[in-house]
């Protein structure tokens, strides 16, 4: 049999490629379809992946085809008519010629070979049915797999051929997998239907979108174009509308550029680039493209602006700029808007920079708002001017204000840029505002790079160390790193009490991130406070105090409520009353640790909509994951879920907190989500804790990992991630059992493990320190721990009554998932007894619906079907031992496959979704080696007779 027949070296990680990251999704419905035998059709806009992702998938399914047809057609060919037919049954004919009649196999030979006449209308039926009977006929030997890449340069004879037969197949072992360009969604693309029409009609439609910002950022980094600012990464991300084609090509215009764009500048946009998005300019008049360049250089342009900057005959123009595509108007108000971003960065970077400068000098007295009128003045100004700078500098101000503090670093390079040497304030003085500006953002990379600029040329004190401080505010958690800078500081600080107050505010965080010495960092922050009060600088007085009542809480250290108190007191700071370190931070921790948890829960949502409010990122990142603290300990599992998740999507965004943002979502997918995920994020935070040297957040890390290892039911791991956590909390001076709440876990997971002495001195030294502090909540966990301790000792009634006792106290606190868990600790008590057994797990299941805790509730009915079980039903069949390198999830997922059960059952019966069916069905393809679920029950089955 002729076609295109091969076998690909490797499994499915070998086809891995660049184009593929953030494809994990639709690739893994496209497959499940092949696998069933129906057809995918890959649609999306232009350079979005399509033929990357067809061409990846045809590698994988051609090892389970007989043969593969494929063609590829170009716009050039496309008038050509039957190229494509002769592209995929041209090297098979010879070998179907005979099954075929001879009407059919004559026309269907002179449309391939071109000898002769054939044409669709005069041998139309002759040649349909022929196409038809030829894949029949290759079917009937093997499966056939035919892959057409861009349908819509088909021309129009094969095209109509293929749909024919396509819509004919029936059962026929022929999979179609094809790719067609679609500018827009479904609904809005005019020759959708027709491709989907022209394809059998079990075909899965697979739109590829955008990529987002960090799949762009992980794009960029596999291709080698790594070291690139983050603030830069989100331009290219927003330039290239998340198309991983544009974003690679913008990456490699940055690289081989000699200098990178100033912030607020446009990148480089490549000459690919801008001849692909601007063709359709050809057919506009010269005023016509002037007033686009106009509409580029506009933040927000409207038909009004343009003709407020000149443009009398705006309507019109726009008006046959969006009959050609390049523009589309808002339903909803005024604002134009490019159809892509790229064209509005291809015709700015096409534009010569008279021309700029003269739409920027129209557009600085055009626009309305006061911030865009500064812009565009010192777009269009060159050299320095101080009444440009100071307008710049009060547009930074506002934007400041406005909550826009991105904004506000870019007004202020500008105004930088414009002031002159000997003015004053002097042009490094507002490039220190600018950091500060772009750290409150989120831009680190920013921040740093400019700070670095000032140190650079700056020998005044005061510039110098704000300029130090920028630099130690950049590093984040890995402040260990930038060790170096502390004795600069101070050195430049000199006798200066507002200078060495700032100095000894970040050594209060080295004592506290680096040291891992608490009674070290709440003394510099005490020290940094006296220092701040006697130079009258509130905003830092009230920072290190905040610090260090965060510091005295997490200690349990006494004077910590006063310290709170003082750190509130009036006269307050309206940015360090919103800020993430500041004092209602403070009270945040000291609520939740006293568990006041709709205390908690009032303040953090209303810290994160002033930090919103005021563009603070950090701040939210930081809010966001308080939230999702605050809903986990609450019981609401689903909500704290998406929290984190949000939380960690922020983090990732920013790169900010990211192993915080880790380290939460690790314990709300433990508790509400995917265990297997829940392991990968919680061993990602203690990495990034160990990699940064933060001994604060590593604790807390390896504490989410030994839960997680517990719910995944792996007891022994669990005890050692928690011996690792005892030690470095003592090794800290932390004695308040609140702020980590693992001590119960370990003593559970020790009771488990055999070790029942060990897990009651755990006991009797948490419940002193919470019996000293209040802890209700953690004396309560304390005793369900001790239940079980008293019942592996054979006190089975004792052990009942307080396991009884604290879950009826979990449940008045408001901890709802710390209350079922005691439900359940309960159920497996009385699970021995002949009634009751069966109704106290029925209690514990409706206690963890409740809470949406989907890993616990699977427990339960794991729980119940064993001791449904009849005493003499025979043992299953073991799993096979090409399972046992799967996760427990992959290896549950197996499982049901291997019994017959479909994506959707398995997603109901586990209680996840069917796209998390899908993603692990794909990673145990990968694993095994494997292509299907049907691999799976032969593999099975092979394994078992062996």
């Amino acid at each position: 049999m002729g076609g295109d027949v091969q076998e690909p070296a490797g499994g499915p990680s070998d086809l891995v490629t660049d184009l593929l990251i953030g494809r994990e999704e639709p690739c893994g419905a496209a497959r499940e379809q092949l696998d069933r035998g129906g057809s995918v059709l890959l649609h999306g806009p232009a350079g979005i992946g399509k033929s990357t992702v067809l061409r990846a998938l045809a590698a994988e399914h051609a090892r389970d085809a007989r043969a593969v047809l494929r063609c590829s057609a170009t716009e050039t060919e496309s008038h050509l008519p039957f190229l494509a037919l002769a592209d995929l049954l041209g090297t098979v004919l010879d070998d179907v010629a005979d099954a075929l009649p001879a009407a059919q196999r004559t026309a269907l030979e002179s449309a391939l070979t071109g000898r002769g006449e054939s044409t669709l209308q005069r041998d139309g039926l002759a040649l349909r049915l022929a196409v038809l009977a030829t894949l029949r006929a290759l079917a009937a030997e093997g499966p056939v797999l035919v892959v057409a890449d861009d349908l819509q340069w088909l021309d129009p004879a094969s095209a109509e051929l293929l749909g024919f037969a396509a819509r004919r197949l029936g059962d026929t072992r022929v999979r179609l997998l094809c790719a067609v360009r679609t500018e827009g969604p479904e609904s809005r693309d005019a020759e959708y239907p027709r491709h989907l029409r022209a394809s059998p009609p079990d075909t899965l439609a697979v739109r590829l979108g955008p990529l987002n910002r960090a799949q762009v950022s992980a794009l960029l980094d596999r291709r080698g174009y790594t070291g690139l600012p983050r603030s830069t990464v989100r331009d290219i991300h927003r330039t290239s509308g998340g198309n991983p084609l544009f974003a690679l090509e913008l990456g490699r215009a940055l690289a081989e550029s000699p200098a990178a764009p100033r912030p607020g500048e446009p990148l480089p946009v490549p000459t690919s680039l801008r001849d692909l998005v601007l063709s359709r300019l050809d057919m506009l008049s010269a005023e016509t493209r002037r007033t686009l360049l106009v509409a580029s250089a506009g933040a927000r342009p409207t038909p009004a602006l343009l003709r407020a900057a000149g443009r009398e005959q705006a309507e019109a123009e726009t008006a046959r700029a969006v009959e050609l595509g390049l523009l589309t108007t808002d339903p909803e108000g005024p604002t134009l808007r490019f159809a892509h971003p790229l064209i509005s960065a291809a015709l700015y970077a096409e534009a010569p920079a008279p021309e700029r400068r003269a739409v920027h000098a129209a557009l600085s007295t055009a626009a309305s708002d006061p911030i865009e009128r500064a812009r565009h003045l010192a777009l269009a100004t060159t050299g320095t001017d101080p009444g440009v700078a100071a307008r710049l500098a009060g547009a930074a101000a506002l934007a400041r204000d406005r909550g826009a503090p991105a904004v506000a670093a870019a007004l202020g390079l500008l105004a930088a840029r414009h002031t002159p040497a000997d003015g004053g304030p002097g042009p490094d003085g507002r490039r220190v505002v600018a950091a500060e500006d772009a750290i409150l953002a989120g831009e680190a990379d920013l921040a740093r790079d400019i700070a670095r600029e000032v140190l650079a040329r700056s020998t005044a004190p005061g510039e110098r160390v704000r300029a130090w401080m920028v630099v130690i505010e950049a590093a984040g958690q890995a402040i260990g790193e930038v060790d170096a800078v502390f004795p600069q500081a101070l050195a430049d600080a000199g006798e200066d009490p507002r200078l060495l107050a700032l100095v000894h505010y970040q050594l209060a965080w080295r004592g506290l991130v680096v040291q891992g010495d608490f009674a070290q960092g709440r003394d510099e922050a005490a020290h940094a406070a006296e220092l701040a009060a006697r130079a009258r600088d509130r905003r830092t007085e009230l920072m290190a105090l905040a610090l260090r009542a965060q510091a005295e809480t997490l200690m349990g250290h006494p004077d910590a409520p006063e310290t709170i108190r003082r750190a509130l007191q009036e006269p307050q700071d309206p940015w360090v009353a919103c800020h993430h370190n500041g004092a209602r931070s403070a009270r945040f921790r000291w609520l939740v640790m006293g568990d006041r948890l709709a205390e908690a829960r009032s303040a953090a949502t209303d810290l994160l909509r002033e930090a919103r409010r005021r563009g603070m990122a950090e701040s939210e990142v930081h809010f966001v994951r308080l939230l999702a603290e605050t809903e986990l300990h609450s019981g609401h599992c689903a909500r704290a879920l998406e929290l984190a998740r949000e939380s960690l999507t922020l983090a990732r965004d920013a790169g900010i907190g990211e192993g915080a943002g880790a380290m939460q979502a690790a314990l709300a997918e433990a508790a509400g989500g995917d265990v297997d995920r829940a392991l990968v994020l919680a061993g990602e935070a203690v990495r990034r804790a160990e990699e940064d040297g933060d001994a604060v957040y590593l604790s807390r890390a390896v504490a989410a990992l030994g839960h997680a290892r517990l719910v995944a039911g792996d007891d022994a791991a669990a005890v050692r991630a928690f011996r690792r956590v005892q030690a470095l909390e003592a090794g800290a001076g932390i004695t308040d059992p609140a702020r980590g709440r693992w001590q119960g876990d370990l003593a559970e997971a020790l009771v488990r493990t055999g070790e029942p002495a060990e897990a009651q001195e755990v006991i009797d030294v948490t419940r002193a320190h919470a019996l000293r502090l209040g802890r209700s909540a953690v004396l309560a966990v304390l005793d369900r721990a001790e239940a079980q301790v008293r019942a592996a000792r054979g006190r089975h009634g004792a052990a009942v009554t307080e396991l009884a006792a604290a879950r009826d106290r979990l449940g008045a606190l408001g901890y709802g998932l710390e209350e079922a868990r005691a439900a359940f600790a309960l159920a497996r008590l009385r699970a021995a007894e002949p009634g009751p057994g069966q109704e106290a797990y029925e209690e514990a299941a409706r206690l963890f619906r409740r809470c949406r805790a989907l890993p616990w509730l699977r427990q339960v009915e794991a729980a119940v079907a064993d001791r449904a079980a009849p005493p003499t039903a025979p043992a299953k069949a073991p799993a096979p031992a090409c399972l046992t390198e799967l996760a427990a999830m992959e290896r549950q997922v197996a499982g049901l496959v291997m019994e017959g059960a479909t994506n959707r059952e398995i997603a109901a019966r586990l209680f996840i979704s069917v796209k998390t069916v899908e993603a692990t069905l794909t990673r145990v393809y990968r694993k095994l080696g494997i292509r299907s679920r049907v691999d799976i029950v032969r593999l099975a089955a092979t394994r078992q007779h062996d």
